[in-house]
């Protein structure tokens, strides 16, 4: 690149490669080049080869980046919590255990998810576990519906997520509960608001949206017919009949 370009390789084009590379599936290509750089890989780095090793199950690779990014951001919960989904996705409990008892005791507070939504020029927040709204009750009984709606279209919960190796209906019942997931089912319990043809549910949430959540709204998008916009922290995620504009990468 310098030789033809005249383009000095910066940080941020090693960055662009690996998570290009990681995109393809080539996670393995991603590291060596990561290896190979003429200076230190940032936490940046490290976190997009952590994201291609969930997606395509790399678990060992997965440790390392975690490992690098623990280190280079102490104080943050991103290595230990992905770490853990990586764990329970492949039924490994008792690592993600440990993970989780080793956040612990650094100190690391893995930040509570929260959503909002804007309702006729009222903002409304939503906590993971629905606790916080005056409508808690409508909202779950609502949500309740909508999942078996969901379910009979092919909905099926990710439950190797859950963070805690209970019995399966817990696992659910925490997964339903997510902050994105309560802020649609407020938005539906206010159609009103999104009457006009075209109109756009958007939510906005403060951590990373996960598979479960994902999936849900990708399959209530086209039960709606409408699109929704979730911004997480990570990027915009705009659904719509059943697809969603990261097609399924984040």
């Amino acid at each position: 690149m310098s030789e033809d370009h005249d383009v000095v390789r910066q940080v941020d084009h090693y960055a662009c490669m690996v998570d290009i590379l990681g995109r393809g599936g080539r996670v393995v290509e991603a590291e060596k080049l990561i290896s190979e750089m003429p200076m230190e890989p940032d936490s940046v780095i490290w976190s997009a080869l952590l994201g291609s090793c969930r997606k395509h199950g790399e678990t060992q690779l997965a440790e390392l980046a975690a490992a690098k990014l623990m280190e280079l951001e102490p104080e943050d919960s991103l290595g230990y919590v992905q770490m853990s989904n990586i764990y329970c996705s492949s039924g490994s409990f008792n690592k993600a255990g440990l993970i989780r008892k080793e956040m612990k005791g650094s100190r690391v507070r893995k930040e509570p998810g929260l959503s909002w939504i804007e309702i006729e020029n009222q903002v409304h927040e939503f906590a993971s576990g629905g606790k916080r709204h005056p409508q808690r009750e409508a909202i779950c009984s609502k949500l309740e519906g909508l999942i078996g709606q969901l379910k009979e279209m092919g909905y099926v919960p990710e439950t190797s997520l859950a963070l805690r190796d209970t019995e399966e209906e817990h696992k659910e019942e925490e997964l339903f509960n997510h902050s994105e997931k309560l802020a649609l089912v407020f938005a539906i319990m206010n159609l009103g608001s999104f009457r006009y043809e075209g109109s756009v549910i958007r939510i906005m949430k403060n951590i990373r949206i996960c598979v479960d959540c994902h999936n849900f709204m990708k399959l209530a998008s086209d039960l709606l017919r409408k699109e929704i916009v979730v911004r997480d922290s990570n990027r915009f995620h705009h659904f719509k009949d059943r697809t969603c504009s990261c097609n399924d990468y984040w």
